[in-house]
């Protein structure tokens, strides 16, 4: 039987998750690669497939700019429980944990997370590198700009826009667009940090 090899890139406990699901998609040798780790990412390596699995949104833009440049195939996973509906596109690089559900005509962006149990439902766009963070639900329609985290259990209503670099704290109700800022949080969310 072939073994099937794929780099992650990462060394954390965001890499143990996408690690248990590269196995349950097949993959059963994963080399970890990270500043911290015993083998160190170079064009030099053999070409097998890579997968960033790093948690920062800046990172994981800056490594996978570097993977792709560097002549490797990034691939996307997608967790063989997580529901993914008709028409949804997903980006290379993104990964989509257990539970998750995505439905139709979504656009998921490249070096997306989409995390344990959130729902996306449908024409959701989220944007390259944002974070949708473990219970998140997003309502149809809304738009998540690149780069913007969602924490933990937060609700965004429908044909709600988040502009790109935004973080969403734990547990926030999005009721209205967070066009600027940096920081919002809250039940109803508002931008405290500009």
């Amino acid at each position: 039987m072939a073994t099937t090899s794929l780099y992650i890139y990462g060394n954390g406990g965001h890499a143990k998750v996408v690690a248990d699901i590269a196995r349950a998609n097949g993959y059963d040798n994963l080399i970890f690669l990270d500043d911290n780790s015993d083998v160190k990412f170079n064009s030099n390596l053999p070409k097998h497939p890579i997968i960033i699995a790093i948690g920062n949104t800046l990172i994981r833009q800056k490594l996978q700019n570097l993977v792709l440049s560097s002549g490797f195939e990034l691939i996307t996973l997608i967790h063989p429980t997580a529901v993914i509906g008709s028409d949804v596109a997903i980006g290379s690089g993104s990964v989509v944990m257990p539970g998750a559900i995505i439905n139709t005509k979504s656009t998921i962006g490249n070096g997306v997370i989409i995390n344990s149990g959130a729902i996306i439902e449908h024409e959701c766009t989220i944007g390259d590198f944002a974070h949708i963070c473990p219970g998140v639900a997003i309502a149809g329609g809304s738009l998540v700009g690149e780069r913007s985290w969602i924490g933990i259990g937060s609700s965004v209503i429908q044909n709600i826009t988040i502009k790109p670099d935004i973080t969403i704290g734990a547990g926030s109700v999005v009721v209205k667009d967070i066009l600027e800022g940096s920081l919002a949080y809250g039940n109803p969310c508002r931008v405290v940090k500009s």
